[in-house]
């Protein structure tokens, strides 16, 4: 078995138009430098640079995951911003284990293209992982994984249970300190924005649920002919945020840059990263109603 990671650097094209090919391509591959030494460190191979990100592969899962969380922690603590830039570069990952095909140095096989599928369903600072990668690493590194449950990935024939990796352990303190409930509800920290057009709803961590759907009772009225009076609601359930489907022609969810969608009919997700839903039809249809939706940290 081989563990397989992708890390993409988030909004490198950005970058690029704010300091000009000359400045930006002299940073990336300075950036993408440091993260090889460090991926080399835990003893990674670099199989290739891809432009603004890396494919690294691992003998051993628990390596990987280390290195992953090495370099978020890192950029959390010393933010790494491009010349003159006022935005602090940030990383989305994606880890898988399985069999991999080594040809001339490069590598082939499922688990590298679902590492590539979950790098592009991460959000910023995120490092997204596999129920196989969960039962090959120790326990003491199964308890920074938090399951969001099954999710479609392109090319699978059934869902894959994925996990997030909390590497920030003080933002998810699951034990209970001295003056404080069980019952309390989850400290702030993350906010889900939901727009469509000009307008625009928040959903704070711990906040209350909101609405989508025809009626103008809705936090997100959607005058839509498709679009049920309830058509949809997003609320916080343990540490993530929930989408539930309620409507009569279902939720088109488009997660990250995944062009293939999680179709719900009365049923759930978990919201992650950054993405669209597409309300009563897909997001190829005529004038399809559609929501964009980002997890971001609060303030």
């Amino acid at each position: 078995m081989t563990a397989v990671v992708f890390a993409d650097l988030v909004g490198s094209t950005g970058i690029f138009e704010r300091l000009g090919d000359d400045t930006a391509s002299r940073f990336v591959t300075g950036f993408t430098g440091a993260l090889t030494t460090t991926f080399e460190e835990h003893h990674g191979r670099v199989v290739k640079l891809l432009g603004d990100g890396l494919f690294v592969v691992f003998r051993q899962e628990a390596d990987a995951l280390r290195a992953c969380m090495a370099i978020q922690t890192d950029l959390a603590r010393s933010p790494v911003f491009p010349n003159g830039d006022s935005r602090p570069v940030q990383v989305r990952m994606g880890l898988e284990t399985g069999e991999v095909v080594d040809i001339a140095g490069d590598c082939f096989g499922d688990a590298v293209n679902c590492a590539a599928r979950l790098s592009g369903l991460a959000g910023p600072g995120q490092i997204l992982t596999t129920q196989g990668v969960r039962d090959a690493v120790e326990p003491s590194l199964q308890q920074s994984l938090r399951s969001l449950g099954p999710m479609v990935l392109r090319g699978k024939s059934g869902p894959s249970i994925v996990y997030r990796v909390q590497w920030q352990a003080d933002r998810d303190a699951d034990a209970t300190v001295m003056g404080r409930s069980m019952m309390a509800r989850p400290a702030p920290g993350h906010c889900l924005s939901l727009t469509m057009g000009t307008r625009q709803v928040s959903l704070a961590a711990g906040g209350e649920p909101l609405s989508i759907g025809r009626a103008l009772t809705n936090s997100l009225p959607v005058n839509d002919g498709r679009v049920s009076r309830l058509h949809a609601t997003v609320e916080w359930r343990g540490d993530q945020f929930v989408l539930s489907d309620f409507s009569s022609f279902g939720t088109w969810v488009y997660l990250g840059s995944q062009t293939e969608p999680i179709v719900l009919r009365r049923a759930q997700c978990f919201l992650i990263g950054a993405g669209m839903m597409s309300l009563g039809c897909d997001a190829g249809a005529d004038a399809a109603a559609s929501v964009t939706f980002r997890v971001s940290a609060a303030g």
